[in-house]
């Protein structure tokens, strides 16, 4: 029996070592040539990030997520209003027969939109108000019930000699947030306040939808 230092041992393991230096180097061949060449990656990582819809190839800003399918408000317009079809996010523009300085839009978008706070703390910095807090939120609240749901009515004067405002309700209808917007010159808001707050009354949910 040869012993374990022996020459005939000494020899067969180094056989046994060559071979797996020469197995790994094999390896290492195989996955070098099957390695992707760095142009190659390159191109595909710039194609890909062109087609995100995170980075638009134009560079524009990417539309809005759609509201749910299926969710549609209707209302009455008083006498001498008048409607138009919005685009984007603006669901439809509201005249009002009033003269200044005055937008009244309805917008609806998917989910909560950001949530109550942020939207409303987003009216007020429009017109150079602080943000409010959870508390003197729930304080400027107005809830006003409607065939479509209970709206949560908010109404803001900015400060200073020229002075605007902002009377606005928000509602979550079937998983999408409507939003009912005047904002314009302080004078042109009241004097079309009146009728804004019958428009909001009269919110329902569209008869087609039925």
């Amino acid at each position: 029996m040869p012993r374990l230092d022996s020459p005939s041992r000494r020899s067969g393991a180094l056989v046994a070592a060559l071979a797996t230096l020469a197995l790994a180097a094999c390896r290492g061949e195989e996955i070098a040539h099957y390695r992707v060449p760095k142009s190659s990656g390159s191109a595909s990582a710039g194609s890909a990030a062109a087609s995100s819809p995170m980075m638009p190839a134009s560079g524009q800003v990417p539309a809005p997520p759609s509201p749910v399918a299926g969710s549609k408000l209707s209302w009455t317009l008083p006498a001498r209003w008048t409607e138009t079809t919005g685009g984007g996010m603006r669901y439809a523009t509201l005249k009002a027969p009033v003269g200044g300085r005055l937008d009244v839009s309805v917008t609806v978008l998917p989910g909560e939109a950001g949530g109550e706070l942020a939207n409303v703390n987003r009216w007020r910095g429009q017109i150079g108000l602080p943000a409010l807090d959870g508390a003197a939120l729930a304080k400027a609240r107005r809830p006003l019930e409607t065939k479509a749901g209970t709206v949560s009515l908010y109404d803001f004067t900015s400060e200073g000699a020229t002075k605007s405002r902002v009377v606005a309700g928000l509602t979550v209808v079937d998983g999408n947030s409507w939003f009912i917007k005047m904002t314009g010159d302080a004078g042109a808001v009241d004097a079309a306040r009146p009728d804004f707050l019958r428009i909001v009354e009269s919110l329902r949910r569209d008869a087609s939808n039925d």
